[in-house]
């Protein structure tokens, strides 16, 4: 994940955002239908920066790889800008860490065998580079039975890039399309006239599921606890942003 996304929108990543209590109380959850899920065949999960897979929709890669399926994740950046100024990691630097980092969570999932694709489009410059990105995951898609992508709404410029992308890949390729959010838990709240409920479903994650993927948050240390002591080196996702991700259940936009 990354805070940093021009055109305005990392103002609504900054500002307080809901709490979880809120979105726990919500009866909004009961009106959301069950997502099916395929039972063979390929799935490709698409991230704008590595860790947004696993905090949008890793219980269901888990789900996926318990089930025998095969999965391509893709990284369209490698997150190296996450942390700009850091006085710790270099971007080339934060760029690998973060690669090691995916492997290790997905390896925590279950996936270690999941084939990860690393396209290294500019951190916070995806949306300049959106008609490439389609093309490279029209190809990656092509014969898949479903691909995962970031919401196209989620008020992250590379997120939304990513989702255009894939959305127009998917049709390309007649490949089955769902969109998971990771930033919306923040700056929206429990019926927000904002988000599109009505396409919205929900993947229920058994015990285990959940428990492999609060194993697999956890190896993203670059992200969920300090680089260093200065202020530029904090953690991009502190505790409380954390627990929008580890839910009995993940949703997606159909």
């Amino acid at each position: 994940m990354s805070t940093r996304s021009p055109e305005g929108h990392a103002d609504a990543i900054q500002a307080p955002g809901t709490d979880e209590a809120l979105w726990r109380a919500w009866h909004g959850w009961d009106r959301l239908p069950d997502h099916a899920l395929p039972t063979e065949g390929r799935v490709v999960v698409v991230a704008a920066h590595p860790d947004d897979e696993v905090l949008g929709v890793g219980g269901t890669i888990a789900r996926l790889a318990a089930a025998g399926l095969a999965v391509t994740v893709v990284s369209v950046t490698d997150g190296e800008g996450s942390h700009p100024d850091s006085l710790v990691l270099s971007p080339e630097e934060l760029a690998e860490l973060r690669a090691r980092e995916l492997e290790e969570a997905l390896a925590e999932l279950g996936a270690a065998g999941a084939e990860i694709v690393r396209l290294r489009l500019p951190d916070t410059g995806v949306g300049d580079h959106e008609d490439v990105l389609a093309r490279e995951l029209a190809a990656l898609m092509s014969g898949a039975a479903l691909c995962l992508a970031p919401w196209t709404e989620d008020v992250h410029s590379d997120h939304e890039a990513a989702g255009r992308a894939a959305l127009a890949a998917s049709r390309a390729v007649a490949v089955p399309c769902a969109l998971y959010p990771v930033w919306m838990w923040h700056w929206a709240e429990p019926g927000d006239s904002r988000v599109p409920w009505e396409r919205a479903a929900r993947i229920v994650l058994p015990s285990a599921a959940q428990a492999l993927k609060r194993a697999a948050v956890s190896r993203f240390a670059s992200q969920i606890r300090p680089l260093g002591p200065a202020p530029q080196d904090a953690a991009v996702l502190p505790p409380e942003e954390l627990t929008h991700h580890l839910r009995g259940w993940e949703v997606v936009f159909v």
